[in-house]
């Protein structure tokens, strides 16, 4: 045939009846899984997909069983496996703990977090943990928290709300959010607040730095490292804000360190020695972060669920009687409210994802083989909604499902509700996240009606490594007893 005498043609034509065949047979089997493509491999999905890849990650997941290997071109050395099944999750995490450090290359990518119990493996995070343990379980702690807590909710959260309450104008419930803990975290661990959560509303560029860095760090997971690499040499994208970020970060905390080596106060001893072994700028971040983030999602889980603000309002009247101020311990009382918690953790972890890189080769319990230092990605996004871990109605938000048949919290185990990350390496943090999220979604309910904005009754995560609402929550509040 005349048309081997021109093999280039041949060879164009048949690779686009291939990719026509490749397409319409996807287009007919309507696959979520992506296709492997000589020489480039999934890349092209997973670029397609990079601005909703949670969700993307929760189809394949969903599609293929929990379990799944994405495969990139060698020369980027990005092959991964993602997981969100609870099986593997416990093997990772627990089981085989020693063996899945969070390696080198977790490292390079959140290099900004420093050498802090985030990024540290081994001895190090070890060290990281007995003193973070050490501070939380001091018994001034939790007075601090609870003044800390209580202190910006009267100055700083109630007048805002009130001033938005009677201009009548809509605003972003979710800086609020951020602002809040941005504040609180500060006071807590730095004796300092910086009164971003104020009615001015002010620009803190510290404050705002962490939404631009928490989404240049998503982009380093499903990125070439050398294509992120060279955005970061020419300071460019997402690379650049990143860099701005940083620089943001050590001229708000240096200097308040340094004022704090000052002091001499025994009032804030404890906060002193809690600073010469920790790195500040990651317990701000996780702080301001993923409680805001929690929040913010359970805020319009309620709006869009009103039965559960009803529910929640009662509970509060029923343990209080009349709104007054509550201490931790008190704030256990308030089941359903913990529940609501729980479900907008569970549908939206604030930390949506984890990565591990094993030291020798393992085969997990799903029956994947990983070789060592493979990269391994846990979507915990995924987990919270898979039929076969929480049942048909995985994704309602019922808060009941968390209340035991005696009244009390229902407790699942880690590996299946990994918000607070899982194992060893659970979050130290839990109990005192709970405790301040109860106070100031307490205050909110029982002061103000809720509304949506128009626009805002669907929603989408960011896409960053905190799950934070895309273009934030836009609401109206009024008076509930005015």
């Amino acid at each position: 045939m005349a048309i081997f005498e021109y093999p280039d043609l041949f060879l164009f034509i048949l690779t686009i009846s291939i990719f026509l065949f490749v397409w319409r047979t996807k287009i007919r089997q309507r696959t979520s899984l992506p296709t492997n493509w000589p020489l480039v491999g999934m890349l092209p999905a997973i670029l397609q997909n990079c601005h909703r890849i949670h969700a993307y990650f929760t189809e394949i997941l969903t599609e293929s069983g929990g379990t799944y290997q994405l495969k990139f071109p060698r020369v980027f050395n990005m092959d991964m496996l993602v997981t969100c099944d609870p099986k593997n999750i416990h093997h990772i995490f627990s089981r085989n703990f020693s063996n899945y450090p969070k390696g080198p290359e977790f490292k390079k990518m959140f290099e900004i977090l420093g050498d802090g119990i985030f990024n540290a493996d081994f001895e190090l995070w070890e060290l990281h943990r007995r003193t973070t343990l050490s501070f939380l379980n001091h018994t001034k702690f939790y007075d601090l928290l609870e003044r800390s807590v209580w202190e910006k909710v009267e100055n700083g959260l109630l007048p805002v709300l009130d001033n938005f309450s009677e201009q009548g104008i809509d605003f972003d419930l979710q800086d609020i959010f951020q602002r809040f803990t941005f504040d609180s975290i500060c006071n807590l661990v730095l004796d300092y607040d910086p009164c971003s959560l104020c009615v001015d509303m002010p620009h803190i560029p510290c404050e705002k730095a962490f939404n631009d860095a928490i989404e240049a760090l998503l982009y380093r997971h499903v990125l070439p490292e050398s294509i992120w690499k060279l955005q970061k040499w020419l300071r460019i994208g997402k690379e650049g804000k990143l860099i701005e970020a940083w620089k943001a970060f050590d001229e708000f905390i240096y200097p308040l360190i340094k004022e704090g080596e000052r002091k001499k106060d025994d009032d804030y001893s404890l906060l002193a020695s809690f600073r010469k072994a920790y790195e500040e700028k990651i317990i701000i971040n996780n702080g301001r972060d993923t409680t805001s983030t929690c929040l913010t999602w359970l805020f319009w889980l309620i709006a869009t669920n009103p039965s559960t603000e009803t529910n929640i309002l009662g509970e509060i009247e029923t343990e209080f009687k009349k709104w007054r101020l509550f201490n931790v311990e008190e704030s256990r009382r308030l089941i359903y409210l913990h529940g609501a918690l729980c479900e907008s953790l569970r549908l939206f972890p604030p930390v949506a994802l984890e990565h591990k890189a094993p030291i020798e080769p393992d085969n997990l319990p799903s029956g994947d083989y990983v070789k060592s230092n493979a990269k391994v990605i846990v979507s915990f996004y995924s987990t919270g909604r898979m039929e076969s871990v929480w049942g048909k109605d995985c994704l309602e938000f019922k808060p009941e499902r968390w209340i035991s048949p005696s009244g009390g919290i229902k407790h699942e185990p880690s590996y299946k509700f990994p918000a607070f990350n899982a194992g060893p390496r659970t979050c130290v943090g839990k109990e005192m996240a709970f405790a301040q999220m109860k106070m100031v979604a307490a205050t909110i309910i029982y002061h103000y009606k809720i509304q949506l904005v128009e626009g805002n009754d669907v929603i989408s995560p960011r896409d960053s490594i905190i799950l934070q609402a895309k273009h934030g929550l836009k609401v109206k509040l009024s008076k509930r007893n005015a």
